[in-house]
Protein backbone atom coordinates (compact mmCIF):
# COMPACT_ATOMS: atom_id res chain seq x y z
CA UNK A 1 0.00 0.00 0.00
CA UNK A 2 2.80 2.35 0.83
CA UNK A 3 4.52 1.54 -2.45
CA UNK A 4 1.31 2.31 -4.35
CA UNK A 5 0.99 5.71 -2.71
CA UNK A 6 4.61 6.51 -3.45
CA UNK A 7 4.12 5.62 -7.11
CA UNK A 8 1.03 7.85 -7.33
CA UNK A 9 2.89 10.81 -5.88
CA UNK A 10 5.77 10.27 -8.31
CA UNK A 11 3.39 10.08 -11.29
CA UNK A 12 1.53 13.24 -10.19
CA UNK A 13 4.77 15.15 -9.82
CA UNK A 14 5.97 14.05 -13.25
CA UNK A 15 2.73 15.15 -14.90
CA UNK A 16 2.98 18.56 -13.23
CA UNK A 17 6.54 19.00 -14.48
CA UNK A 18 6.08 17.89 -18.11
CA UNK A 19 2.39 18.47 -18.91
CA UNK A 20 2.64 22.13 -20.11
CA UNK A 21 5.46 23.79 -22.06
CA UNK A 22 7.20 26.87 -20.75
CA UNK A 23 5.70 30.25 -21.58
CA UNK A 24 8.91 31.44 -23.15
CA UNK A 25 8.47 28.87 -25.92
CA UNK A 26 5.13 30.30 -27.05
CA UNK A 27 5.56 31.78 -30.57
CA UNK A 28 3.59 34.95 -31.25
CA UNK A 29 1.76 35.21 -34.58
CA UNK A 30 3.49 36.98 -37.43
CA UNK A 31 0.83 39.59 -38.24
CA UNK A 32 1.14 41.67 -35.05
CA UNK A 33 4.91 41.83 -35.55
CA UNK A 34 4.38 43.20 -39.06
CA UNK A 35 1.98 45.83 -37.75
CA UNK A 36 4.50 46.89 -35.16
CA UNK A 37 7.24 47.25 -37.78
CA UNK A 38 4.92 49.28 -40.04
CA UNK A 39 3.97 51.59 -37.19
CA UNK A 40 7.64 52.04 -36.27
CA UNK A 41 8.46 52.96 -39.88
CA UNK A 42 5.63 55.46 -39.98
CA UNK A 43 6.76 57.00 -36.70
CA UNK A 44 10.34 57.21 -37.98
CA UNK A 45 9.17 58.94 -41.16
CA UNK A 46 7.15 61.40 -39.10
CA UNK A 47 10.22 62.16 -37.00
CA UNK A 48 12.42 62.67 -40.07
CA UNK A 49 9.83 64.84 -41.83
CA UNK A 50 7.74 66.59 -39.16
CA UNK A 51 4.62 68.45 -40.15
CA UNK A 52 2.23 70.83 -38.43
CA UNK A 53 0.25 69.58 -35.47
CA UNK A 54 -3.21 68.16 -35.99
CA UNK A 55 -6.26 70.29 -35.39
CA UNK A 56 -7.64 69.72 -31.87
CA UNK A 57 -11.20 68.49 -31.66
CA UNK A 58 -12.23 70.59 -28.67
CA UNK A 59 -11.95 73.99 -30.34
CA UNK A 60 -14.53 76.61 -29.39
CA UNK A 61 -15.23 77.79 -32.96
CA UNK A 62 -14.75 76.18 -36.38
CA UNK A 63 -16.12 76.58 -39.88
CA UNK A 64 -15.45 74.11 -42.71
CA UNK A 65 -15.15 75.42 -46.26
CA UNK A 66 -14.90 73.49 -49.53
CA UNK A 67 -12.93 75.14 -52.34
CA UNK A 68 -12.29 74.36 -55.97
CA UNK A 69 -8.72 74.93 -57.17
CA UNK A 70 -8.04 75.52 -60.85
CA UNK A 71 -4.49 74.36 -61.46
CA UNK A 72 -4.17 76.47 -64.61
CA UNK A 73 -4.08 79.63 -62.46
CA UNK A 74 -0.67 81.05 -61.62
CA UNK A 75 -1.06 80.64 -57.85
CA UNK A 76 -2.03 76.96 -58.18
CA UNK A 77 0.47 76.15 -60.93
CA UNK A 78 3.06 74.62 -58.51
CA UNK A 79 0.66 71.71 -58.02
CA UNK A 80 0.32 70.99 -61.77
CA UNK A 81 3.76 71.44 -63.30
CA UNK A 82 5.65 69.50 -64.51
CA UNK A 83 2.73 67.73 -66.17
CA UNK A 84 4.83 64.64 -66.90
CA UNK A 85 7.61 63.45 -64.54
CA UNK A 86 10.96 64.96 -65.41
CA UNK A 87 13.73 63.26 -63.50
CA UNK A 88 13.00 63.73 -59.80
CA UNK A 89 10.45 66.46 -60.50
CA UNK A 90 6.79 65.43 -60.53
CA UNK A 91 3.50 67.09 -59.84
CA UNK A 92 1.14 66.48 -56.95
CA UNK A 93 -1.23 64.02 -58.63
CA UNK A 94 1.56 61.76 -59.90
CA UNK A 95 2.99 61.66 -56.41
CA UNK A 96 -0.35 60.94 -54.71
CA UNK A 97 -1.32 58.35 -57.34
CA UNK A 98 1.88 56.39 -56.81
CA UNK A 99 1.45 56.46 -53.05
CA UNK A 100 -2.10 55.16 -53.45
CA UNK A 101 -1.46 52.26 -55.85
CA UNK A 102 1.54 51.10 -53.80
CA UNK A 103 -0.58 51.04 -50.63
CA UNK A 104 1.41 53.57 -48.64
CA UNK A 105 -1.59 55.86 -48.12
CA UNK A 106 -5.32 55.02 -48.12
CA UNK A 107 -7.85 56.71 -50.38
CA UNK A 108 -11.58 56.99 -49.76
CA UNK A 109 -14.52 56.96 -52.13
CA UNK A 110 -16.10 60.16 -53.40
CA UNK A 111 -19.81 59.98 -52.65
CA UNK A 112 -22.64 61.66 -54.51
CA UNK A 113 -23.24 64.20 -51.76
CA UNK A 114 -19.61 65.32 -51.96
CA UNK A 115 -18.90 64.72 -48.28
CA UNK A 116 -15.75 62.90 -47.26
CA UNK A 117 -15.75 59.85 -44.98
CA UNK A 118 -12.52 58.41 -43.60
CA UNK A 119 -14.01 55.20 -42.25
CA UNK A 120 -12.74 51.73 -43.05
CA UNK A 121 -15.86 50.79 -45.03
CA UNK A 122 -15.41 53.74 -47.41
CA UNK A 123 -11.88 52.91 -48.54
CA UNK A 124 -11.39 52.86 -52.31
CA UNK A 125 -10.13 49.73 -54.08
CA UNK A 126 -7.21 50.25 -56.45
CA UNK A 127 -8.29 47.86 -59.23
CA UNK A 128 -11.92 48.96 -59.12
CA UNK A 129 -10.94 52.63 -59.45
CA UNK A 130 -8.52 51.97 -62.30
CA UNK A 131 -11.11 50.00 -64.24
CA UNK A 132 -13.85 52.58 -63.63
CA UNK A 133 -11.83 55.39 -65.20
CA UNK A 134 -10.17 53.23 -67.89
CA UNK A 135 -6.63 53.61 -66.61
CA UNK A 136 -4.29 50.97 -67.99
CA UNK A 137 -2.42 48.92 -65.40
CA UNK A 138 -0.32 45.80 -65.12
CA UNK A 139 -0.53 43.21 -62.37
CA UNK A 140 2.44 41.07 -61.43
CA UNK A 141 2.78 38.92 -58.31
CA UNK A 142 -0.34 40.50 -56.86
CA UNK A 143 1.05 44.02 -57.22
CA UNK A 144 -0.51 46.70 -59.43
CA UNK A 145 1.75 48.83 -61.58
CA UNK A 146 0.77 51.75 -63.83
CA UNK A 147 3.36 53.00 -66.38
CA UNK A 148 4.27 56.68 -66.18
CA UNK A 149 2.82 57.38 -69.63
CA UNK A 150 -0.58 55.99 -68.53
CA UNK A 151 -0.94 58.09 -65.37
CA UNK A 152 -3.68 60.65 -66.25
CA UNK A 153 -1.74 63.55 -64.76
CA UNK A 154 -2.41 66.05 -67.62
CA UNK A 155 -6.19 65.55 -67.22
CA UNK A 156 -6.22 66.36 -63.49
CA UNK A 157 -6.50 70.15 -63.72
CA UNK A 158 -8.67 70.68 -60.63
CA UNK A 159 -8.71 69.83 -56.97
CA UNK A 160 -11.39 69.90 -54.33
CA UNK A 161 -10.01 70.76 -50.93
CA UNK A 162 -11.60 71.03 -47.52
CA UNK A 163 -10.20 73.63 -45.16
CA UNK A 164 -11.11 74.29 -41.55
CA UNK A 165 -11.04 77.81 -40.15
CA UNK A 166 -10.90 77.56 -36.38
CA UNK A 167 -9.91 79.37 -33.21
CA UNK A 168 -7.55 77.47 -30.96
CA UNK A 169 -8.23 78.62 -27.41
CA UNK A 170 -5.11 76.89 -26.08
CA UNK A 171 -2.70 78.97 -28.15
CA UNK A 172 -5.17 81.85 -28.65
CA UNK A 173 -4.64 81.82 -32.43
CA UNK A 174 -6.85 81.81 -35.51
CA UNK A 175 -5.79 79.20 -38.06
CA UNK A 176 -6.77 77.92 -41.49
CA UNK A 177 -5.82 74.31 -42.15
CA UNK A 178 -6.38 71.95 -45.09
CA UNK A 179 -7.94 68.69 -43.92
CA UNK A 180 -8.77 66.78 -47.14
CA UNK A 181 -7.74 66.63 -50.82
CA UNK A 182 -9.63 65.33 -53.85
CA UNK A 183 -8.09 65.24 -57.37
CA UNK A 184 -10.63 65.88 -60.14
CA UNK A 185 -10.29 64.30 -63.59
CA UNK A 186 -11.46 66.60 -66.41
CA UNK A 187 -12.57 64.71 -69.53
CA UNK A 188 -14.85 65.24 -72.52
CA UNK A 189 -13.51 68.51 -73.93
CA UNK A 190 -13.13 68.65 -77.73
CA UNK A 191 -12.37 71.11 -80.51
CA UNK A 192 -16.08 71.97 -80.97
CA UNK A 193 -16.30 73.89 -77.69
CA UNK A 194 -17.68 71.12 -75.51
CA UNK A 195 -16.73 71.74 -71.90
CA UNK A 196 -14.91 69.09 -69.93
CA UNK A 197 -16.84 67.02 -67.41
CA UNK A 198 -15.40 66.78 -63.87
CA UNK A 199 -14.86 63.31 -62.37
CA UNK A 200 -13.77 63.46 -58.71
CA UNK A 201 -11.50 60.46 -58.12
CA UNK A 202 -11.11 59.97 -54.36
CA UNK A 203 -10.67 61.76 -51.04
CA UNK A 204 -7.37 61.71 -49.15
CA UNK A 205 -7.04 62.58 -45.49
CA UNK A 206 -4.40 65.30 -45.26
CA UNK A 207 -3.02 63.95 -41.99
CA UNK A 208 -2.26 60.62 -43.73
CA UNK A 209 -0.27 62.27 -46.52
CA UNK A 210 1.29 65.27 -44.73
CA UNK A 211 4.51 63.38 -43.93
CA UNK A 212 4.96 62.46 -47.59
CA UNK A 213 4.08 65.93 -48.85
CA UNK A 214 6.92 67.34 -46.77
CA UNK A 215 9.28 65.40 -49.09
CA UNK A 216 7.81 66.74 -52.35
CA UNK A 217 9.62 69.93 -53.46
CA UNK A 218 7.69 72.48 -55.51
CA UNK A 219 8.71 75.63 -57.35
CA UNK A 220 6.75 78.53 -55.91
CA UNK A 221 7.92 81.36 -58.20
CA UNK A 222 8.74 82.04 -61.83
CA UNK A 223 11.46 84.50 -60.82
CA UNK A 224 13.23 82.15 -58.43
CA UNK A 225 13.72 78.63 -59.80
CA UNK A 226 15.08 77.21 -56.55
CA UNK A 227 12.70 74.65 -55.07
CA UNK A 228 12.89 76.02 -51.54
CA UNK A 229 9.37 74.94 -50.61
CA UNK A 230 7.56 71.65 -50.19
CA UNK A 231 3.96 70.76 -50.96
CA UNK A 232 3.20 70.66 -47.23
CA UNK A 233 4.59 74.21 -46.86
CA UNK A 234 2.44 75.29 -49.78
CA UNK A 235 -0.78 74.07 -48.13
CA UNK A 236 0.22 75.07 -44.60
CA UNK A 237 0.90 78.68 -45.62
CA UNK A 238 -2.35 78.80 -47.68
CA UNK A 239 -0.71 79.89 -50.93
CA UNK A 240 -3.47 78.37 -53.03
CA UNK A 241 -6.40 80.29 -54.48
CA UNK A 242 -9.82 78.72 -54.92
CA UNK A 243 -13.48 79.60 -55.11
CA UNK A 244 -15.90 78.40 -52.46
CA UNK A 245 -18.45 75.91 -53.74
CA UNK A 246 -19.77 74.49 -50.48
CA UNK A 247 -19.86 75.05 -46.72
CA UNK A 248 -20.84 72.70 -43.93
CA UNK A 249 -24.43 73.57 -43.03
CA UNK A 250 -27.41 71.89 -41.42
CA UNK A 251 -29.27 71.52 -44.73
CA UNK A 252 -26.26 69.98 -46.49
CA UNK A 253 -26.69 72.33 -49.47
CA UNK A 254 -24.03 73.52 -51.86
CA UNK A 255 -23.96 77.06 -53.20
CA UNK A 256 -25.31 75.97 -56.58
CA UNK A 257 -28.56 74.83 -54.94
CA UNK A 258 -29.67 78.34 -53.96
CA UNK A 259 -27.52 80.56 -56.22
CA UNK A 260 -29.18 80.32 -59.61
CA UNK A 261 -27.05 82.87 -61.49
CA UNK A 262 -23.34 83.57 -61.75
CA UNK A 263 -23.74 86.98 -60.16
CA UNK A 264 -25.59 85.47 -57.20
CA UNK A 265 -22.87 82.82 -56.83
CA UNK A 266 -20.13 85.48 -56.83
CA UNK A 267 -22.02 87.59 -54.28
CA UNK A 268 -22.51 84.58 -51.97
CA UNK A 269 -18.82 83.62 -52.18
CA UNK A 270 -17.83 87.19 -51.37
CA UNK A 271 -20.24 87.24 -48.42
CA UNK A 272 -18.73 84.08 -46.92
CA UNK A 273 -15.20 85.43 -47.35
CA UNK A 274 -16.23 88.65 -45.59
CA UNK A 275 -17.76 86.67 -42.72
CA UNK A 276 -14.51 84.79 -42.18
CA UNK A 277 -12.48 88.00 -42.31
CA UNK A 278 -14.90 89.72 -39.91
CA UNK A 279 -14.58 86.92 -37.38
CA UNK A 280 -10.80 86.99 -37.60
CA UNK A 281 -10.60 90.76 -37.12
CA UNK A 282 -13.25 90.86 -34.41
CA UNK A 283 -12.02 87.88 -32.44
CA UNK A 284 -10.70 90.14 -29.65
CA UNK A 285 -14.00 92.08 -29.41
CA UNK A 286 -12.73 94.88 -31.61
CA UNK A 287 -15.24 97.23 -33.16
CA UNK A 288 -15.82 96.38 -36.79
CA UNK A 289 -16.87 99.22 -39.06
CA UNK A 290 -17.67 99.19 -42.70
CA UNK A 291 -15.58 101.20 -45.11
CA UNK A 292 -18.65 103.20 -46.08
CA UNK A 293 -19.17 104.27 -42.48
CA UNK A 294 -15.54 105.30 -42.16
CA UNK A 295 -15.77 107.29 -45.36
CA UNK A 296 -18.97 109.01 -44.19
CA UNK A 297 -17.41 109.89 -40.83
CA UNK A 298 -14.32 111.25 -42.52
CA UNK A 299 -16.46 113.27 -44.91
CA UNK A 300 -18.47 114.81 -42.06
CA UNK A 301 -15.30 115.65 -40.16
CA UNK A 302 -13.80 117.26 -43.24
CA UNK A 303 -16.99 119.26 -43.80
CA UNK A 304 -16.98 120.50 -40.21
CA UNK A 305 -13.33 121.46 -40.37
CA UNK A 306 -13.85 123.22 -43.70
CA UNK A 307 -16.81 125.14 -42.27
CA UNK A 308 -14.77 126.17 -39.24
CA UNK A 309 -11.92 127.24 -41.49
CA UNK A 310 -14.29 129.25 -43.66
CA UNK A 311 -15.81 130.92 -40.59
CA UNK A 312 -12.37 131.80 -39.26
CA UNK A 313 -11.38 133.15 -42.67
CA UNK A 314 -14.53 135.29 -42.85
CA UNK A 315 -13.96 136.61 -39.33
CA UNK A 316 -10.34 137.37 -40.19
CA UNK A 317 -11.36 139.18 -43.37
CA UNK A 318 -13.99 141.15 -41.46
CA UNK A 319 -11.48 142.11 -38.82
CA UNK A 320 -9.00 143.11 -41.50
CA UNK A 321 -11.70 145.16 -43.25
CA UNK A 322 -12.63 146.91 -40.03
CA UNK A 323 -8.99 147.57 -39.27
CA UNK A 324 -8.40 148.96 -42.75
CA UNK A 325 -11.55 151.08 -42.45
CA UNK A 326 -10.42 152.38 -39.11
CA UNK A 327 -6.98 153.09 -40.50
CA UNK A 328 -8.60 154.88 -43.46
CA UNK A 329 -10.75 156.95 -41.18
CA UNK A 330 -7.74 157.79 -39.06
CA UNK A 331 -5.76 158.69 -42.14
CA UNK A 332 -8.58 160.82 -43.50
CA UNK A 333 -8.96 162.48 -40.16
CA UNK A 334 -5.24 163.09 -40.09
CA UNK A 335 -5.27 164.56 -43.58
CA UNK A 336 -8.31 166.70 -42.73
CA UNK A 337 -6.66 167.93 -39.56
CA UNK A 338 -3.47 168.64 -41.48
CA UNK A 339 -5.43 170.50 -44.14
CA UNK A 340 -7.31 172.43 -41.48
CA UNK A 341 -4.08 173.30 -39.72
CA UNK A 342 -2.60 174.46 -43.03
CA UNK A 343 -5.71 176.52 -43.74
CA UNK A 344 -5.61 178.08 -40.27
CA UNK A 345 -1.93 178.85 -40.71
CA UNK A 346 -2.58 180.41 -44.11
CA UNK A 347 -5.47 182.41 -42.78
CA UNK A 348 -3.36 183.57 -39.89
CA UNK A 349 -0.57 184.57 -42.26
CA UNK A 350 -2.99 186.41 -44.51
CA UNK A 351 -4.48 188.17 -41.55
CA UNK A 352 -1.05 189.11 -40.28
CA UNK A 353 0.00 190.42 -43.70
CA UNK A 354 -3.20 192.40 -44.07
CA UNK A 355 -2.76 193.83 -40.61
CA UNK A 356 0.84 194.77 -41.42
CA UNK A 357 -0.27 196.44 -44.65
CA UNK A 358 -2.94 198.32 -42.85
CA UNK A 359 -0.45 199.43 -40.21
CA UNK A 360 2.12 200.53 -42.80
CA UNK A 361 -0.49 202.45 -44.74
CA UNK A 362 -1.72 204.11 -41.60
CA UNK A 363 1.83 205.04 -40.58
CA UNK A 364 2.58 206.49 -44.00
CA UNK A 365 -0.52 208.54 -43.90
CA UNK A 366 0.44 209.96 -40.56
CA UNK A 367 4.02 210.91 -41.68
CA UNK A 368 2.98 212.81 -44.86
CA UNK A 369 2.92 216.63 -44.45
CA UNK A 370 -0.16 218.55 -44.89
CA UNK A 371 -0.74 219.83 -48.39
CA UNK A 372 -0.17 223.55 -49.07
CA UNK A 373 -2.69 223.80 -51.80
CA UNK A 374 -0.41 222.52 -54.54
CA UNK A 375 -1.78 219.74 -56.68
CA UNK A 376 0.03 216.49 -57.27
CA UNK A 377 -0.04 216.58 -61.04
CA UNK A 378 2.76 219.10 -61.55
CA UNK A 379 5.03 216.92 -59.45
CA UNK A 380 4.65 213.98 -61.74
CA UNK A 381 5.27 216.13 -64.77
CA UNK A 382 8.33 217.72 -63.20
CA UNK A 383 9.74 214.30 -62.49
CA UNK A 384 9.14 213.16 -65.99
CA UNK A 385 10.83 216.24 -67.34
CA UNK A 386 13.89 215.71 -65.24
CA UNK A 387 14.33 212.22 -66.67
Amino acid sequence: MKRFLILLTLVAGATCLFAQPKKSRVVTPSTPAKKQTVEKKADRAALMFPTSAEMPEDVVWRRDIYRQLNLLNDKNAPLYYPVEPHGKDQNLFTYLFRLFITGRIPAYQYKLDGNESFEEKDKADVKELLERYSIYYEEKDGKVNVPESDIPSPEVTRYYIKESNYFDQRSATYKTRVTALCPVLMRGADYFGTEATPYPLFWINYDDVATYLSRLPVMASNLNNVTNMTADDYFTTNRYEGKIYKTNNMQGRVLANYCKTDSAMTAEQLRIEEELAAFETGIWHQEIKDDSEDVAVNATVEKKTSKKAKKSETTDTKAEATETAADGEKASEGTDSKAESKETKASKKSKESSSRRSKSSSAASTKRPKSSGVSSAPRASARRQRR
